[in-house]
């Protein structure tokens, strides 16, 4: 299963929760990944390190691989550079009809917004635009 190494895949993260009452370890996850305020969203390379930092917020964020046609249109609407790490963040409105039918304390799967949402964070990326 080689994949062309110029074409790595992007995930896109979205901070669902506030930080209020977060232990220390998962804040300073939150942190290394750009994630301050609530509806914010960071592209990250999809890389172990940057799943292990995902998975150890998992109760806090949702994310899912982005598309080229998203991405374009995210750096085109709201298109913010953050130099000192390399990665990119965007300040989101919160979504068009809600994140989802038993809201952000329950897992995408069960019907909630919290969780790994595949192909279908564009949906929601572009939701919040």
């Amino acid at each position: 299963m080689a994949e062309n190494p110029e074409k790595s895949r992007n995930l896109a993260v979205v901070l669902v929760r506030g930080l209020v009452k977060v232990t220390k370890p998962v804040k300073d996850t939150l942190v290394l990944l750009n994630l301050t305020r609530k509806n914010t969203c960071v592209v990250v390379e999809d890389s172990p390190s940057s799943r292990g930092m995902i998975v150890k917020a998992k109760d806090y964020v949702t994310w899912g691989t982005l598309n080229e046609e998203t991405f374009k249109e995210l750096v085109e609407k709201r298109g913010r550079k953050n130099a000192e790490k390399g990665r990119k963040q965007f300040a989101l409105n919160p979504p068009r009809k809600g994140f989802g039918r038993k809201g952000i304390k329950v897992a995408f799967k069960a019907g909630g917004a919290l969780g790994n949402r595949e192909d279908k964070i564009n949906d929601l990326i572009k939701r919040m635009l």
